[in-house]
């Protein structure tokens, strides 16, 4: 018999499913021979913190279902070719669609694999030399690879991602990412499901090349027919045909350049800018769990998210790491940009999130027939602020009281931040519009939440990578360009989404219309 049931626990019996059943036999005399998690969410609202917990009960029987509801994915050795333009997430659920659809995706990826790209990553932390094609924001999996993989979104309108986290699910993922409130599946184990999903996409008859940059799009009367690309490593030229989902990411300026000197169609799009703050993890577990001891023994790392409005604009907490750290997301020479993660189990000594100011077009001086203008703010944040850091990957940072009242930092914080951080004025060089909006948000949250404000906390730059700074225009039925058949813009990149839930829906919205184009030519 299986029965559905909702519970109120304690964290000491709501994190595990043998103790769940342990509870259903001592206070409800149910005995249980499985159970199953189907939502958990923590209510820390008050001083003594509860989990409530749904799940199916099974007594004397098992489930007798997977844990996920399977995708079945056909072989297309022998059907019509589509070209996928980016490995991230919005190019992955692209190609696993098309897959489904009957339709053979070529992946071209300007990164590396998943795995060897982590030695990249390694080198900026320790050598602080930047490959501009292997890095944070490049490589198999795009920026959510190693930048945390929360997989939760504010956003309902652009569908409903639980398709995506089940297809993480069959591909290795743990579970309990189906019933946990704010899924993570951490920067340890991301890897892994990046590699099984290329291997569905290669053993249905796939491609996926790597190392492999597109330079060009072939366009004959209107029409985009394929790609050029070009090979890192042999500097040899490649021509894939196909219409194309356009999946690069909002890192891959190049793109935008090519796009504007060509004259198709796009436009400067709002994002969000600021800083990385970082505190102690056990500070943030006695804020957010009202305890001096902290989360304790059964509880997870404590999450927050802030908002407040500041002289009209937005200012608000962008993907917390709670027990993660924050790291080096450059993507070129001359930059200084930092993001956070955090691994699995959420067990390191500090939680940091993205600070950020809401920036509309409109607040950016230039030229407003300019659609890269956005971008150019976001390069040049960039820039100062590696000038601030000794031109080099050590990051600028004060501590959070001395941002908030103007002051220099005599000395910092430790950090997780690899590279390193050196004392600069951050209040100071970063941009007016910015810094103020930060430190009027900062006062406010200190007063909602006793010890946030606080010199344990480190203000570290620069944030800039929110989102894409420009959108690539497409129609809102087929989803092709404007001006451009056969083109589908996808994703972050595109400017259509905001995370790798977000991406990976709209990848698999952009293969369904490129299926219906099939169909109808």
């Amino acid at each position: 018999m299986k029965q559905e049931i909702n519970l109120r626990l304690t964290p000491k019996d709501a994190y595990d499913e043998a103790s769940i059943a342990a509870f259903l036999k001592r206070e409800q005399g149910i005995k249980a021979t499985a159970v199953r998690v189907t939502r958990r969410s923590i209510d820390a609202r008050q001083r003594n913190v509860f989990v409530n917990v749904s799940a199916e009960v099974y007594v004397g029987e098992q489930p007798d279902v997977l844990p996920y509801v399977p995708t079945r994915y056909r072989n297309v050795e022998q059907g019509p070719q589509a070209v996928v333009v980016g490995a991230g997430p919005g190019g992955l659920f692209a190609a696993l669609r098309l897959i489904e659809l009957g339709i053979r995706p070529i992946v071209v990826e300007r990164g590396k694999d998943v795995r060897t790209r982590k030695k990249d990553l390694a080198r900026i932390r320790t050598e602080q030399a930047v490959d501009s094609e292997s890095n944070y924001a490049f490589g198999e999996g795009g920026a959510g690879a190693y930048s945390d993989g929360k997989l939760y979104t504010r956003s309902k309108k652009r569908g409903d991602g639980q398709k995506i986290l089940h297809v993480f699910v069959q591909h290795g993922a743990s579970p309990s990412i189906l019933s946990d409130a704010h899924p993570h599946i951490g920067t340890d184990c991301l890897p892994r499901v990046i590699e099984n999903m290329r291997h569905t996409i290669l053993n249905c008859g796939g491609e996926v090349h790597f190392a492999t940059r597109m330079e060009r799009l072939v366009v004959a009367g209107g029409e985009v027919k394929g790609v050029v690309c070009r090979r890192l490593q042999s500097g040899e030229e490649l021509e894939f045909l196909g219409p194309v989902i356009l999946a690069t990411g909002h890192s891959a300026r190049d793109v935008y350049r090519m796009f504007h000197e060509s004259g198709f169609a796009i436009e400067a799009k709002g994002i969000a800018v600021g800083v990385r703050l970082e505190h102690p993890a056990h500070l943030i577990d006695c804020i957010q769990y009202h305890s001096r001891d902290g989360r304790g023994r059964w509880l997870p790392a404590a999450e927050y998210s802030m908002v407040q409005q500041v002289e009209g604009r937005g200012v608000y907490s962008f993907c917390m790491c709670p027990g993660g750290f924050v790291v080096p997301a450059a993507s070129g020479p001359e930059q200084i940009v930092v993001n956070g993660m955090s691994p699995s189990h959420r067990g390191g000594r500090w939680s940091n999130s993205g600070m950020v100011v809401e920036l509309r077009p409109e607040d950016v001086e230039g030229d407003n027939g300019d659609p890269l203008r956005v971008m150019y703010y976001q390069e040049q944040m960039e820039k100062d602020c590696w000038l601030q850091g000794m031109r080099s990957q050590t990051a600028p940072a004060q501590r959070m009281t001395d941002f908030v009242n103007g002051h220099l930092s005599a000395d910092l914080n430790a950090s997780s931040y690899a590279p390193g951080l050196i004392a600069s004025p951050v209040h100071f060089w970063l941009p007016p519009f910015v810094s103020m909006r930060l430190r009027e948000a900062f006062k406010v949250w200190g007063r909602q939440k006793h010890g946030f404000l606080t010199q344990e906390a480190t203000v570290i730059a620069v944030e800039t990578r929110t989102s894409s700074p420009v959108r690539i225009l497409r129609h809102s039925d087929t989803l092709q360009h404007v001006q451009l058949r056969g083109l589908f813009p996808c994703g972050e990149g595109a400017g259509y989404a905001g995370g790798i839930v977000s991406a990976g829906v709209d990848g698999e919205r952009c293969a369904e219309a490129l299926a219906r184009e099939m169909m109808n030519a």
